[in-house]
């Protein structure tokens, strides 16, 4: 398996060396993207087919000679890492056949499929990598990659700030990660994984290695404080990009933390407390800066904030279960984060799709602007509605079934608990959960409602059309996996088995054995209970075949003709909710209104939330790293001479570095 994943590494490098020969001509597109799609789509089966071979604490891995400092270029797969590579390759094949005519107007230049294709092959080798050198060189090609990708659009300053901003933190995560290694390396004289895996850490060392690698791994997972980049990077990129960014990439960031906390040995209990504490407000907050928003990226990209909350929260429950010997809250929250990273990467890819569906057919993300839009494009409608459903965590559909695990582990910690701090770290979960539930439906009802129902906020909307063939048959496949999983739950149990059983550090066979009869049950009670809403629908069709049915304009208060000025505003929609939490948000008013009686067309309300954490606390902090990196500009002086110097001296380290080990 090493071998073939592996193969797919190297194509996908070639085929973006490939993109930057042959995209002189923009009908290469199609070939790059088809390509990258096909192999992914390859090597996702092979994966599916062969999970099982790994078997809970199994490492699958293989070492290569190489004439580089600090080990050997060993790469390898446990079921962890294999886990996290399956919802890369299902969106890689989505987002590339999506991609392939997704740019209308104007060419992405010769590097942007050379930038896509080494941003995947980076990630894939953040999952391969089992030596820390190594590690994080492919953590750097996969975070260059993307700031490439996200200035694809550099012409625009905003798109700009938004690269640089991406850009800086980062590199500030990188540094963390560098000192996370140093500090692993240390004790074990070795940068080797298996080295970590067997080092006797002390207490204060695990916990110091465990900050670390929370700030490294949490600047890629973007959950507060840590996600400022994140909603000026997302809307900034094209949508494929974005979807890829949002769906996969920041869960480099999951698997850094997940992988970094096995190494150390025993959790700690503050850890899980910590990452509920996080997790919640990071949720809490994440889907209420997202009602506040007017742009449908920048209002997505909160979501990835809120969604990654779920996740923490979820590692949370599990090692607060592993702490205090409760191996079934372990096991469900552990299951419950696990699946919710699969879940997220689905429907929130399909959700950027869908975003950039509507962007690229009317030129425009300003929700406010839009309208109508299901009669005009009725697959991207849909597909938008189904993940929509989904990362509400809404049933039938794959977001509720992780969430659920996540609330079944919680209220089992929260009753069957004797210690006070356990129960109240658990029912903090389960109270923040039902909050941001309840908030994103009531997000995704005005993101939908606005967007694809009512009519046309302008004259323009009148011409648009359903996007192609390609970008359609992307999204479609997403969701596919979704409604699978949905309602087919108990087929995907069994890949949580073997992650989890590493997780724990005990086998949990016996205990995802009633997990799994639950999910066949649960899939019986979702079937019966969509065969009943069927039933109701086609009797109600039945029944209305005998009447005459008459369409007739809503009636409009009095007004003879209702027209699209009627209709809610994102600012209209959102007031009630954003008044309520004014405390903890942002909020800024623009409200007009005249002495008349009756509206006169000067009356008007605007409302906007700004993110405080990234205006007063993230902008401040880049500024002052600004300054202090100003102080090494020296070395970058602009001249070649000193640059090839720079070279020599390097390779002349690495000579003696090579004579020194040799003898």
């Amino acid at each position: 398996m090493i071998d073939t994943l592996l193969i797919y590494i190297s194509i996908t490098v070639i085929i973006g060396i490939l993109s930057i020969l042959l995209f002189r001509n923009k009908r290469f597109h199609y070939i790059s993207a088809s390509l990258l799609s096909l192999s992914s789509f390859i090597t996702l089966i092979y994966s599916l087919y062969h999970y099982s071979s790994i078997n809970h604490f199994d490492i699958l891995s293989k070492p290569f000679s190489w004439s580089f400092p600090f080990g050997e270029f060993t790469v390898g797969l446990d079921a962890l890492s294999l886990f996290f590579m399956i919802p890369l390759l299902i969106l890689v094949v989505a987002c590339s056949l999506y991609g392939a005519q997704y740019f209308k107007d104007h060419h992405p230049g010769i590097l942007h499929w050379f930038n896509y294709a080494m941003l995947i092959a980076g990630m894939a080798m953040v999952l391969c990598a089992r030596n820390g050198i190594l590690f994080i060189v492919a953590w750097e090609i996969m975070s260059f990659a993307s700031f490439l990708l996200v200035i694809t659009d550099s012409e625009k300053e905003s798109v700009r700030r938004a690269g640089w901003i991406y850009f800086i933190t980062a590199h500030i995560g990188t540094a963390f990660l560098l000192v996370t290694f140093l500090m692993l390396a240390a004790p074990v004289h070795s940068f080797e994984f298996s080295a970590f895996a067997n080092g006797h850490y002390s207490s204060f060392q695990s916990n110091l290695i465990f900050i670390f690698a929370l700030i490294a791994f949490g600047m890629k997972a973007g959950f507060i404080p840590f996600h400022i980049w994140l909603p000026l990077a997302h809307p900034a990129a094209p949508s494929h990009v974005s979807a890829i960014m949002s769906g996969i990439m920041i869960k480099m960031g999951i698997y850094g933390i997940l992988r970094s906390i096995l190494f150390v040995g025993s959790y700690q209990a503050w850890w899980g407390m910590l990452f509920i504490i996080m997790g919640s407000i990071s949720g809490i907050l994440g889907v209420l800066f997202a009602i506040g928003q007017h742009d449908i990226k920048r209002l997505l990209a909160y979501h990835s904030v809120e969604n990654i909350g779920i996740i923490v929260s979820g590692i949370g429950v599990g090692i607060l279960g592993v702490v205090y010997h409760y191996p079934v809250v372990a096991v469900l929250g552990f299951a419950g984060a696990l699946l919710h990273v699969v879940n997220h990467s689905l429907f929130k890819a399909l959700l950027f799709l869908g975003a950039g569906a509507v962007i690229r057919q009317t030129g425009t993300g300003r929700i406010d602007a839009l309208g109508g839009l299901i009669k005009k494009m009725p697959w991207t409608a849909y597909l938008f509605l189904i993940a929509a459903v989904a990362i509400s965590g809404l049933p039938f559909l794959n977001g509720f079934i992780s969430e659920m695990f996540i609330y079944a582990g919680a209220v089992t910690g929260t009753v069957n608990s004797s210690g006070t701090l356990f129960s109240a770290m658990n029912a903090l979960v389960v109270i923040s959960f039902a909050a941001i539930g309840g908030l994103a439906v009531a997000c995704f009802t005005k993101v939908f409602g606005i967007v694809f129902l009512g009519t046309g906020r302008n004259k323009t909307l009148d011409s648009i059309k359903e996007v192609p063939g390609f970008m359609r048959s992307g999204m479609i496949f997403l969701g596919i996996f979704i409604v699978f999983i949905g309602m087919c739950s108990f087929a995907i149990v069994p890949f949580l088995t073997s992650p989890v059983t590493q997780l724990t550090g005990n086998d949990t066979t016996a205990i995802m054995e009633p997990i799994l009869l639950i999910s066949k049950n649960l899939t019986i009670l979702l079937c019966i209970s969509l065969g009943i809403i069927l039933l109701v629908i086609i009797v109600r069709f039945l029944l209305l075949k005998r009447h005459a049915v008459y369409n007739a304009e809503t009636w409009g208060c009095g007004y003879t003709k209702p027209d699209s000025s009627m209709q809610y505003t994102a600012s209209s929609f959102a007031e009630p909710i954003t008044d309520t939490f004014k405390t903890v948000l942002d909020m800024h008013k623009d409200e007009k209104f005249s002495n008349k009686i009756l509206p006169d067309g000067k009356w008007s309300f605007k409302s906007h939330v700004n993110d405080w954490i990234l205006n007063n606390i993230g902008i401040s902090l880049i500024k002052y790293a600004d300054k202090f990196l100003a102080l090494f500009r020296w070395i970058q002086c602009g001249k070649v001479g000193v640059y090839v110097l720079y070279m020599v001296v390097t390779l002349l380290a690495l000579i003696i570095w090579m004579f020194v080990t040799w003898k």
